[in-house]
């Protein structure tokens, strides 16, 4: 067909501005993050390593890596969930070194299996966010540093990296962004601000060094991503402050810094698409010598929630962009005893405050790790959803009503093999506890463990290397002694170099006669199969009729279920 110079001119010029109107329409960085809602972090999963796990731990697939620090593997069920209850972004820390060559080529494998994630993310219609995790931080594994001379020896494996993430996700649309490094930190390993570990507390050529160094990356990973064209041209991107410190506190005339020396990196995009992040774990306790001494007040800690937002404004919305809070949660999430354990409804205060100041300053809120953890993910429920709840109604207002399966109403049966000396599977891996309220954990197995094999390994603030005792029965009562403490988690250890039991039911008994259902998932070095999972539903409406209708587990008629548990006529109904 023959056309004119002219009209073939006329459809050029259409064409490309319609192309020029696509560019023009991807969102700016302050529209994403008022756009993004409540977020939650998809940690110790993708982000896994093994600087503190035992050293003869083999990785021989993505699998094992993925569940390297006892979660199991992430399913797209696990996302709707989150998109179901209400939040609107998920940020996904992927740990990349263990997966790279000594070229730095990120294994085929292993890049597939974070775009799944990605996608899983992606096709609920939520944000997600992708960053560099553990490549930085502390430890002799990071090789992401803040410090001049070793960013510029690594600059180019770094942009080498991120110009491989940014290829294969090239096409995504405006909900992907991208996050150039986590928790940047010294050659001193320096926390609250650059060079806070060394002698003085304070060095200002290591402090110079740090700050340079972490503007360097930010400049590098923005270069690495526009270069490789598509969306990446207007791509959102999130540069961190040095450790990602949030300038909290006022003990320390250099705790604003990190604030005070992030650049807003130069971008090929124009102005608009670039994101700073910050991340907070504020304690809501009062301390002295490393002991607690009472509760902070409750104003006390909205004070300080002020104060930061106020310093993030003034030292990093004015340079020209947004801000971010990647993580966030209280200081002892990680501790023998949490907040969320011993005082939390101190902590649901703070966290209603934190999540409604940030979203009324435009600043969006990615949950720490906690909320679904361990086997909650798999089914999936959430361990946490009185805190879920919290978070949700903060943001979307006390009028609504969050779905969140609860984790406690779930148990399983699985099949475990150990395949090595020491390996563990916890039994019971929560909130702590004592003896003062719970009397007992049991464990079923199908059949009695041959001899020596296993035992019982409690966590527990008395014994420093655990308290021991054989397993010898297909049913095993282990009582709790005074003597044991605070208990953080109980595992099933292997004594053997390997051996395989079939576990029907763990339960916690209270001392006023409550029993709780646990869920066993992987510690180290063992695998869970044919996992069974029943629920406290048995029934469904008597007006159910006798056919193959399907519904979920909160009652609600499906046409077409995907993989998890339903119920059809009455009974559990797995499609898998």
């Amino acid at each position: 067909m023959f056309m004119s110079k002219k009209f073939l001119f006329l459809i050029c010029t259409l064409f490309v501005g319609g192309m020029q109107a696509i560019a023009q329409d991807f969102e700016n960085a302050t529209d994403a993050v008022k756009n993004m809602g409540l977020g939650w972090n998809l940690g110790n999963t993708l982000d896994a390593t093994k600087w503190d796990v035992q050293s003869d731990w083999n990785w021989e697939s993505i699998t094992d890596h993925e569940q390297g620090w006892g979660q199991p593997i992430t399913k797209p069920e696990l996302l709707k969930m989150m998109k179901d209850a209400g939040f609107g972004a998920i940020r996904v820390p992927v740990t990349w070194f263990q997966e790279m060559d000594s070229n730095g080529k990120v294994k085929d494998v292993f890049m597939n299996r974070v775009k799944e994630v990605v996608d899983y993310v992606i096709s609920q219609g939520l944000y997600c966010i992708l960053n560099v995790h553990h490549d930085t931080g502390t430890h002799d594994i990071a090789w992401i540093v803040a410090d001049e001379t070793i960013y510029n020896n690594t600059k180019d494996r770094y942009e080498k990296l991120w110009k491989q993430i940014a290829e294969k996700f090239k096409d995504y649309d405006q909900r992907l962004l991208f996050e150039g490094y986590n928790e940047m930190l010294d050659n001193l390993n320096s926390w609250c601000f650059a060079s806070f570990n060394a002698t003085d507390r304070y060095d200002a050529s290591v402090a110079t060094s740090a700050y340079n160094a972490i503007n360097g990356y930010a400049q590098s990973f923005v270069n690495a991503v526009r270069a490789t064209g598509g969306n990446n041209a207007k791509r959102n991107l999130i540069v961190n402050t040095y450790g990602c410190c949030s300038g909290g506190g006022t003990w320390n005339p250099h705790l604003k810094d990190p604030l005070k020396e992030m650049k807003l990196p130069t971008d090929a995009a124009g102005e608009g698409h670039i994101i700073f992040q910050v991340h907070a774990y504020p304690s809501i306790v009062n301390t002295s010598n490393g002991k607690i001494t009472g509760n902070r007040t409750i104003d006390s800690i909205q004070s300080e929630i002020d104060d930061m937002i106020n310093a993030w404004k003034e030292h990093l919305v004015s340079k020209g962009a947004p801000v971010i809070l990647g993580e966030w949660g209280t200081s002892n999430v990680d501790g023998e005893v949490t907040d969320y354990d011993a005082r939390r409804d101190l902590m649901f205060q703070f966290c209603e405050y934190f999540v409604k100041q940030c979203k009324a300053n435009d600043i969006a809120t990615f949950y720490w790790m906690g909320l679904t953890d361990g086997m909650a993910r798999f089914f999936p429920a959430f361990s946490q959803p009185d805190l879920a709840k919290t978070l949700l109604q903060a943001y979307h207002g006390t009028d609504f009503t969050p779905v969140l399966p609860d984790a406690s109403k779930y148990s399983i049966s699985c099949t475990v093999d150990f395949s090595k000396q020491w390996a563990e599977l916890y039994l019971y891996n929560g909130s702590s506890f004592t003896s003062a309220d719970y009397s007992s954990i049991v464990l079923e197995l199908e059949e009695a463990p041959s001899s020596g094999s296993v035992q019982f390994k409690v966590y527990c603030s008395k014994y420093s290397n655990g308290y021991s005792r054989d397993i010898t029965a297909a049913e095993s009562t282990l009582p709790f002694a005074a003597t044991m403490g605070t208990i953080k988690s109980i595992t099933l250890q292997c004594k053997q170099n390997s051996a395989r039991v079939k576990v029907k039911s763990v339960k916690l008994k209270k001392k006023n006669g409550e029993v709780l259902l646990c869920n066993p998932s992987v510690a180290w070095n063992c695998t869970m199969s044919d996992i069974t999972v029943t629920t406290g539903i048995n029934s469904v409406k008597s007006d159910v009729p006798s056919d193959s209708r399907i519904y979920d587990l909160m009652g609600r008629q499906i046409s077409n279920p995907t993989k998890g548990i339903y119920i059809r006529n009455g009974k559990k109904y797995i499609v898998k």
